[in-house]
């Protein structure tokens, strides 16, 4: 794997520290480029619909950053761009990431004992070839009663302000509460590995 990726360039398009541990974790090597887009502009009927428009706006967006600088490199190189979102739904209804402290507290109090989905998708683009293809994943998780006090600690952490859904399943605190995932915890942490493999063997 590590060989084949000298031969070209990865971009991850994304700030998630989660994905860039993932990608990592795959064996990559890569840069980061985050894309400053306005996501709560973006509606969709069906979660599967709003992540691959999502990974789609943050690519584009991207893209026209690349060819504003005058970083030219790239069309020598062979570069892969990877974008990526996640959203969690709940009910049927999609849930993004919580304004604040009192709408991811009432996220997880929601999760306690019950079960929620998480939809994410992988969007790979050659920026040189110019070929472009995404997939979404879906993964259901289900919770045992998480007591408040965890809650609490989560809330106080502020991390659960900067995921999909205030929803964290690797946090030492909330894993021994999570009853069964089914899917991958790659996919719920926000870059599916099989996916992106399959779809960067795609792109080249």
């Amino acid at each position: 794997m590590e060989a084949s990726t000298s031969s070209y360039k990865i971009i991850l398009g994304s700030s998630s520290v989660a994905r860039r541990k993932i990608l990592a974790e795959m064996g990559y090597q890569f840069t980061i480029m985050t894309a400053d887009i306005d996501e709560k502009s973006i509606r969709k009927e069906t979660p599967e619909e709003l992540v691959m428009a999502l990974a789609e706006a943050k690519a584009n967006a991207i893209i026209s950053k690349l060819q504003s600088t005058s970083n030219q490199e790239r069309v020598v190189e062979p570069t892969v761009l990877i974008a990526a979102d996640t959203v969690v739904v709940y009910e049927g209804v999609i849930r993004e990431k919580p304004t604040n402290k009192e709408e991811a507290r009432q996220f997880l109090k929601d999760y306690s004992g019950r079960h929620a989905a998480t939809v994410g998708s992988v969007l790979v683009t050659n920026l040189k070839t110019g070929f472009r293809k995404g997939d979404s994943d879906r993964v259901e998780i289900y919770f045992n009663e998480i007591p408040d006090e965890i809650i609490e600690k989560l809330v106080d952490e502020g991390i659960t302000l900067n995921v999909a859904g205030g929803l964290i399943i690797e946090h030492p605190s909330i894993l021994p509460f999570v009853k069964e995932v089914v899917g991958t915890t790659d996919s719920v942490m926000g870059l599916p590995k099989s996916l992106t493999e399959k779809l960067l063997k795609e792109a080249l």
